[in-house]
């Protein structure tokens, strides 16, 4: 027979689950299964982040046209931010872990830094005049991938670095990391670029590119704090190589 006693409750959602005792009696039974605490946080984010970015999309359109620099910034502040969050809870699933002042980092560099500069490039692309379409293409993907972008991957992590309060690790980070995102970027970047300078309006330009943004900034929040991660362990290795050596003396 079944006892009240031989069900334990558990945190979760709640299944009736029917099962026939020795006596051939049909017993309904509570199952319930735990869910973890972590999992359930990524989720809710995940649905939150994405019902508002879609939000944000639909009405930053209108405000782009009346003011461009601002709604850029905070196009990028988002997505530099959003891009984190994704890093955090789909990549390295922290769950309730989560540090925020990373997220924050990112979207300041995003905002501040990143969209005033992007916003004034696209403006002196656009005003640039070529013979015909085809030269406007090539020059123009050609500008953005091989002038901004090696400034643009070495920026980001010297950034990265002054903005955690360790400019000192600055370029070490830059020499760990600064290849593989200049490859990787070429590889995102130069096939959205020469979709984005051919067929979409100047005006909604930079709003492409920050679509494909939000999945590459993932990238970069993984990279930064994997790169950041390596130069801890060095620091430590460092600080208990010296502490044995002082020892030994």
């Amino acid at each position: 027979m079944l006892h009240a006693d031989d069900v334990c409750l558990l945190s979760g959602p709640e299944v009736n689950t029917v099962v026939v005792d020795d006596d051939g009696v049909n017993t309904s039974v509570l199952d319930v299964r735990h869910v973890d605490d972590d999992d359930s946080f990524s989720l809710i984010l995940s649905h939150f982040f994405t019902i508002w970015l879609v939000f944000f999309a639909l009405t930053s359109i209108a405000a782009l046209l009346r003011r461009p620099m601002l709604t850029q910034c905070i196009t990028a502040a988002v997505l530099f931010g959003g891009g984190d969050i994704i890093a955090q809870q789909a990549v390295e699933g922290k769950g309730q872990q989560h540090d925020w002042a990373r997220t924050a980092r990112l979207s300041f560099y995003g905002g501040v830094l990143f969209g005033p500069a992007m916003t004034k490039w696209y403006q002196l692309l656009n005003r640039i005049k070529f013979p015909s379409p085809t030269k406007a293409l090539v020059y123009r993907v050609w500008l953005d991938q091989a002038f901004l972008t090696p400034v643009a991957v070495a920026f980001f992590y010297t950034s990265m670095s002054t903005l955690e309060g360790k400019p000192g690790e600055a370029f070490e980070r830059v020499k760990a990391a600064y290849v593989p995102t200049l490859v990787r970027n070429w590889g995102v970047y130069i096939p959205t670029q020469v979709i984005n300078f051919s067929l979409v309006p100047p005006h909604l330009r930079f709003v492409f590119v920050s679509v494909v943004s939000l999945f590459w900034n993932t990238y970069l929040s993984y990279s930064n704090a994997t790169v950041q991660q390596v130069d801890q362990s060095k620091s430590k290795k460092d600080v208990k190589d010296v502490g044995s050596l002082h020892s030994v003396d």
